[in-house]
Order: structure tokens, then sequence, then C-alpha cells
């Protein structure tokens, strides 16, 4: 039916979805949302928290009310199961590229009747994406090099190369040293078990990101063997905010992608002025 409003109340069970819906200004829209939730912070102050990532508190989503779940992943599929099978509408999405979470906020702006301004703000999105990548691009023909990247996502054991973060660190002009692990969409298959095949690998930027948990530098430079990783030698190692850039959603096309490309730029631009100054040495 034509001007059908869509679900009136919904309970966001991760956080990519919230912002979305903030970004969209369908706010009022959202009842309940995930403890984890940091992006936006006024959300944390406006709406209940109902769940965690793998649990949920599955009666005081019910209180609520909801007329639309949005989960992520089959890590929420219990949490799913549960709600359908008390009649509510669920909607998991399963993003794990670019591509699919553009078409993840495509399909949540449709659901909320919301797709000019959702097709206006992934434009500006990609437009932007477009930018940082012909800048990349534009030092790959200066035959500037790319840096290889170690993206650790966690710490013990090591898991690496997320699809998507996997595809930003391209574009922002770097290449994950692990990325054919990328199109393993569980984190018990991207895995790295020998840390020696790291250190073979000798990434030149290592970026932590532990899902919430402290990256701590000193204790990956101190790990056995790592001081003849060049990443390490060079002091390149750095922390990238889990809600940056493992949301798969806004954040990582927007902050995550721009903490990536500034990280990458500079080890480029840093690559540039040591050709000079040996050349004219």
């Amino acid at each position: 039916m034509i001007g059908f409003p869509g679900p009136q109340r919904i309970v966001c069970l991760t956080e990519e979805t919230t912002e979305w819906l903030y970004l969209l200004g369908q706010e009022h829209r959202i009842v309940g949302i995930s403890g984890y939730t940091v992006r936006p912070p006024r959300a944390r102050t406006e709406k209940p928290k109902v769940s965690a990532f793998t649990s949920a508190k599955i009666d005081k989503i019910m209180a609520l009310e909801p007329d639309c779940v949005f989960g992520f992943s089959d890590l929420q599929a219990d949490i799913a199961a549960s709600l359908i099978r008390r009649g509510v509408q669920v909607t998991v999405f399963n993003q794990r590229s670019i591509d699919q979470i553009v078409s993840m906020m495509m399909q949540v702006a449709a659901i909320v009747g919301q797709v000019e301004r959702g097709n206006a703000l992934i434009a500006s999105i990609l437009t932007d994406k477009a930018a940082i990548e012909s800048q990349a691009i534009k030092m790959d023909r200066e035959g500037i090099p790319r840096p290889s990247v170690f993206f650790e996502e966690w710490d013990d054991p090591h898991i690496s190369a997320i699809r998507w973060v996997s595809e930003l660190i391209a574009v922002a002009g770097g290449v994950d040293c692990f990325a054919e692990l990328g199109q393993n969409a569980m984190g018990r298959d991207r895995i790295i078990a020998d840390g020696a095949e790291i250190i073979k690998r000798n990434p030149d930027i290592i970026i932590g990101s532990w899902c919430g948990k402290k990256f701590r530098p000193d204790a990956v430079a101190a790990r056995p063997g790592w001081d003849a990783i060049s990443a390490v030698r060079d002091r390149q190692l750095f922390e990238i905010k889990s809600p940056e850039i493992l949301q798969p959603g806004p954040a990582a096309l927007t902050d995550g992608l721009h903490r990536l490309h500034a990280l990458i730029d500079a080890w480029r631009s840093r690559a540039v002025d040591d050709n000079r100054q040996r050349f004219f040495s």
C-alpha cells in the first residue's frame, strides 16, 4: 500500500542499524538497542539496552512490543529464533563486504520509508570512498609502494582479515597481508594459528582492533620474534577503535576508512621522503 509507514517500534540488536536509523532521522522508531552501542553517543542515554551480542533479554524485548527487530549474522541466530517463536518480525542481515554493507543500508532505508534520504547519504559516502581510492591509485601510478598491513581483530588467538576491513585497506592504499582469509565469514576460520607466519609476511603496518578490548602495542612488540617485523622496528603499530571499523555499517565506511587512509597515506608519504633522501645522499 502506498504510504505505508513501516515499522514503528524497532529493536536493534547491533550498533550499525541504530546508527543508520539515526542518520536517516528515524531514531524515534527505535525502542531498544544493544548494550555495546556507542554510536551515536546519545543513543545510550535515550534508548533502553536490551541485548549484548550473542545474548539478549528476551522478556525485556517483548515488553517493548517491537514490530521489527534488526539483527546481525549467525551469531544472533538463537536470539532471532526465540523472538520469531514469539511472533516477532525479525530481519537478520549478514553483511561481510562493502557492497553488502551498502545493500543492508539500502534495505533498512526502504523498510522505514526513507529511500530518497538513504540513497543521498549512501551516494555521499561512496563519493568520499571513491576520492580516497583515486588518491591511492594516483600514488600507485607514481610508483609509490603500498604497505603490507596486518589487521588484528583479536590477539589470542590471532584473528585477522575480516572481509570489509580487507577491502577498506585496499581502498585506502594498502595490502592486507592475509587477504585470502577474507572470504571466510566465521572468525574461527580466520585464525592464524602460527605466529611465525605473521613474522614471515613481515607487515609494514600493524593495526589492532580487539573487539572492545584496548589494543596494547607494547605487548604486540614484545611477542617472541616480532622484533624482526618492519612494523615493529619502525613503530608502526596503531589502534582503530572497534566501533569505527568492526561495525559493518556506516561507521566502517566513514570514520573507519578515514582512519585507515590516514595511517596508510602517512606511511606512503614517508616512503617518498625516504626515497628522496637516498637519491640525494
